[in-house]
């Protein structure tokens, strides 16, 4: 699978991503062994970069991506997590299902951006991992702490990549305005933008991707699905972590009918639409099974005409002058796998863009 270096980092990512929110029980429980097969089924589909995060299930994302990866060589894939919640133990009362995980609510989620939290919350993370570094470090979700990320968390983060702890540092959120300041007023590697450029929001395409490349820095897109919506629009479909109001829906069933008659899934259209902007070097995929792993990599690999992305232009459901996928999607010849890595053939063909909804997608 092609890969895209982080900004001026040296860290690679592929153009796809596997997003583990699902393995830290996003929603509804993930069963131990399936949680381990979704991974090893985005290693056999060529993926070798992977994101987590604290938040995720009170930790259980970070243990069990940790534990999947175990057996694979550090030095083979990238791992990125996020800073800005700690974890401190608390008497467990019910579930968190209240921040949409099925786990026990055990610990609770301390905000914290200063310099020594977040030192203190990667080495958590490290900890829960069970590895000695990781790659990238964005900060999570930082719209109501904007003061104390500008001020103290993201010269700590500059500080650890200049002593080679972390590779490649950004922020990650589901907004694009405060991520265009982390672009113009930092030196970061790269931003995650959740949901904002998407078959149904293209905010991003504003002020973020042109500022990203403008100065050669990187952006990866997250919630290409809009939290499940572009995957099986649907009453009662979620839309950016909620229900889809109706308005919304009708449009999503617009794309769909449109993008059928072209002859391709709906969320196929939305995947490599999310990939087309120059800035973006991957999108990260939230999946919670080893067949949505599988289907989000035929997604990848499925061709998408240029002539469908004109009539979403003509109908009004895109903007005028939106980047469609180009040369980036095309398939193109393997990139050299690390040595001592074994070369993965794409996965085997499977039924034809089987019912998946990729409703694993999460940031926040």
């Amino acid at each position: 699978m092609r890969r895209s270096t982080l900004g001026r980092s040296t860290v690679e990512i592929t153009r796809l991503s596997f997003g583990a929110a699902a393995l830290g029980n996003l929603y509804a429980p993930v069963d131990p062994e399936a949680a381990t097969a979704a991974v090893d089924a985005a290693w056999d589909a060529g993926i070798r970069s992977f994101d987590t995060a604290p938040h995720y299930g009170l930790g259980l994302s970070e243990r069990r991506l940790g534990q999947a990866l175990s057996a694979r060589r550090r030095d083979s894939y990238t791992l990125s997590t996020k800073a800005g919640r700690l974890l401190e133990p608390c008497p467990a009362e019910g579930d968190d299902l209240a921040h949409g995980f099925a786990v026990p609510a055990d610990h609770r989620r301390v905000w914290d951006f200063s310099a020594d939290g977040i030192r203190r919350s990667i080495e958590d993370s490290l900890a829960r991992l069970g590895l000695d570094r990781v790659d990238v470090v964005y900060l999570h979700d930082p719209d109501d702490h904007e003061e104390a990320a500008f001020r103290h968390g993201y010269p700590a983060l500059e500080r650890l990549r200049a002593e080679g702890v972390v590779g490649a540092i950004g922020a990650g959120m589901n907004q694009s305005a405060m991520l265009t300041r982390f672009l113009r007023d930092t030196d970061v590697d790269a931003v995650l933008c959740a949901g904002r450029y998407t078959l149904l929001d293209q905010s991003a395409l504003t002020e973020l991707l042109p500022e990203a490349a403008a100065r050669g820095r990187s952006v990866v897109v997250g919630g290409v699905f809009n939290s499940g919506l572009l995957a099986d629009p649907r009453p009662g479909a979620r839309y950016d972590y909620a229900a889809a109001p109706r308005p919304v829906l009708d449009r999503a069933l617009r794309l769909k009918e449109i993008a059928a008659r072209h002859g391709v899934p709906l969320r196929a259209a939305a995947l490599h639409y999310s990939l087309g902007h120059p800035a973006v070097a991957g999108a990260l995929i939230g999946c919670r099974s080893a067949a949505e792993v599988r289907d989000a990599a035929r997604l990848h690999a499925a061709p998408v005409p240029a002539a469908l992305y004109d009539e979403l232009r003509a109908e009004g459901l895109l903007p005028e002058t939106p980047p469609v996928p180009g040369p980036a999607d095309e398939p193109t010849p393997a990139t050299p796998h690390p040595p001592g890595t074994a070369h993965e053939p794409p996965p085997p063909p499977g039924p034809a863009w089987p019912g998946t909804h990729h409703d694993a997608e999460v940031t926040r």
